[in-house]
């Protein structure tokens, strides 16, 4: 029921200013009332269709770097059983291969097919780094952790060389597991084999070869020095060119074979402009380096 009041013409007799405001406490004036019978209306609720705005969203992310006994470095037994699964399904790919070779008589192609397993692995490592490090951000669907982690490296790369073995190679060796598993229950072909076992295994040991292009000679195995330095492993000054500005080159980071003709053809360039014509999305190279690019001392505490 609502009910509207309408005063009445005033029947208030001419007093001067003074004396009219004492008066109108003594004076109760009648009033007309009209009442009309409307619905009550409901209380408005907030409409949960429509977006609020979280201030978290809009809060910088931390900047705390890691310290050297961060256990957000150490490896657990998810990480272990990960990377043991990986492992496991990369050497049944490559002992199917030798297995199916020596049965048919054919070791050229099973060894031709897992050269270019190796080299194919490395540019996949560049795609995928130019991909991560260009696009997307924390929030991203499945890639949004490493793209935050990545991020976060190129700020304090020394944390990569922290990172205990299975927390380093976990990620990759899970995609790795779900990838070739399949493969190797319904595949014979020791060519097929070969490429996978070889790229499959390149690509999960990636990060670790990315860990070594980040440590010291003087820290590193003989042979993993030997391997750097001849090529076969990325090395240590080709891959610090990538966290010198402007930070768009030297992407691979398994041998690093391809970076040199990446890079002079501009080919991640040429990628990036069809991407911002299409999407009209801008890389993060294409920005001016700040901050969040600027390598820091490591933290020791």
């Amino acid at each position: 029921m609502a009910i509207l009041a309408q005063p009445a013409p005033s029947l208030r007799p001419h007093l001067p200013h003074r004396r009219r405001a004492r008066f109108s406490h003594q004076i109760s004036l009648p009033t007309r009332v009209h009442c009309s019978a409307t619905a009550p209306s409901k209380p408005r609720r907030p409409n949960s269709d429509l977006p609020t705005l979280d201030p978290t969203l809009h809060t910088p992310p931390a900047t705390r770097p890691p310290v050297i006994n961060d256990p957000a470095l150490k490896s657990n037994w998810s990480h272990r059983a990960w990377v043991a699964g990986g492992c496991t399904t990369v050497l049944v790919s490559l002992a199917k291969s030798a297995t199916g070779a020596a049965d048919s008589h054919i070791w050229l192609e099973p060894i031709l097919a897992g050269l270019i397993g190796y080299v194919m692995a490395d540019l996949g490592s560049g795609v995928y780094h130019w991909g991560i490090d260009n696009y997307g951000g924390a929030g991203t669907p499945v890639f949004g952790s490493q793209i935050e982690a990545f991020q976060g490296h190129h700020k304090w790369p020394w944390t990569i060389t922290r990172r205990q073995f299975a927390n380093n190679l976990h990620a990759l060796a899970r995609a790795v597991a779900f990838a070739v598993l399949p493969i190797i229950l319904i595949c014979d072909d020791p060519v097929v084999l070969g490429f996978v076992g070889v790229c499959s295994g390149c690509i999960m040991f990636s990060q670790q070869f990315h860990a070594w292009a980040h440590t010291t000679k003087s820290k590193l195995p003989p042979l993993v020095a030997a391997l750097q330095d001849g090529g076969v492993l990325v090395s240590r000054s080709q891959h610090a060119a990538h966290h010198r500005a402007p930070y768009n080159n030297n992407y691979c980071i398994v041998s690093g074979v391809w970076n040199e003709t990446l890079d002079s053809l501009r080919v991640f360039e040429a990628m990036e402009m069809v991407i911002f014509f299409k999407l009209g999305v801008r890389p993060r190279s294409w920005t001016d380096p700040n901050s969040d690019w600027t390598e820091q001392s490591e933290a020791t505490s």
